[in-house]
């Protein structure tokens, strides 16, 4: 083991100290040091360095609570374990696995992570894995930012874990997700299309006269609020359907709705 070599070592280590160390001890200075071995190296003279003051013989478990208790676990920020961290925290919430995600989420804070970070990933979380879903959790998550806010460390820290437990056992959709994506591809593939006449804003005489607006129809005039048959995507893109609601949540409710406007729609046309 690295530990007992660097202390065995008379020439580039703490051998010419004559200091042994207790099994316990030891172990306690390597899971300290969870893995890092420039760290548990630090600590292992640190320990010795109070060992040695003490006139001990032997590092004891005492001298390596000492040392060891102030530490965090590795956790280098902005590196791979960060980024390794994170992303098992957010796929454990989309799993809706809330025991896995307040294991990550307590990692990462155990580990230094800012807690404003993971607050900002889980609204994320709240509109990319949940969405109209269950639209109380982009709510919660936004809450739970702020309390952390007026709080701070570590009173706040609960309050987004409240959030991450609520993320995980939410009916989940990345319908909006998914929307989103499709029309910003749209938008790049086929770039400033028209806006419809009707559909144009007319603020003066002259734009009024050039058929800005001409023919819009008020929903609120229509039946049901509903203007049956009406376009509002420009003219070359037809039908498109970005937003597909899924049958979870309270986006089977939406959906269903949505399901019986877009017939509504497709036979008001096929009258024309």
């Amino acid at each position: 083991m690295l530990l007992k070599r660097a202390l065995a070592d008379r020439e580039r280590g703490l051998g010419a100290t004559g200091l042994a160390i207790e099994a316990e001890a030891l172990e306690l200075l390597a899971q300290a040091g969870d893995g890092d071995a420039r760290r548990a190296l630090g600590m292992l003279e640190l320990a010795a360095g109070l060992a040695a003051a003490a006139e001990a013989p032997t590092i004891g478990v005492a001298q390596a609570l000492e040392v060891a208790s102030g530490g965090r676990r590795r956790f280098d920020k902005g590196g791979e374990q960060f980024y390794d961290q994170i992303s098992a925290l957010h796929k454990s919430v989309r799993g809706s696995d809330p025991d896995a995600a307040l294991y990550w989420y307590a990692r990462m804070i155990d580990g230094g992570c800012d807690p404003h970070y993971i607050a900002r990933r889980v609204l994320r979380m709240a509109s990319e894995d949940i969405g109209l879903a269950d639209p109380r959790a982009l709510n919660l998550a936004l809450d739970a930012w702020q309390a952390y806010e007026r709080l701070g460390s570590p009173e706040g820290e609960l309050a987004i874990a409240e959030a991450v437990v609520y993320m995980a056992i939410a009916a989940k959709s990345n319908a909006l997700y998914a929307g989103l994506g499709a029309a910003q591809a749209d938008v790049e593939r086929y770039g400033s299309l028209e806006v419809p006449m009707q559909l144009r804003n007319a603020p003066t005489r002259l734009m009024k006269e050039l058929g800005h607006g001409a023919g819009y129809r008020y929903a609120h005039d229509e039946p049901g609020a509903f203007a049956e048959g009406e376009r509002y995507l420009p003219d070359g893109l037809g039908d498109r359907r970005y937003y597909e609601p899924v049958g979870r949540g309270l986006e089977l409710r939406i959906g269903e709705a949505l399901a019986r406007l877009r017939e509504r729609n497709q036979n008001a046309r096929n009258k024309k």
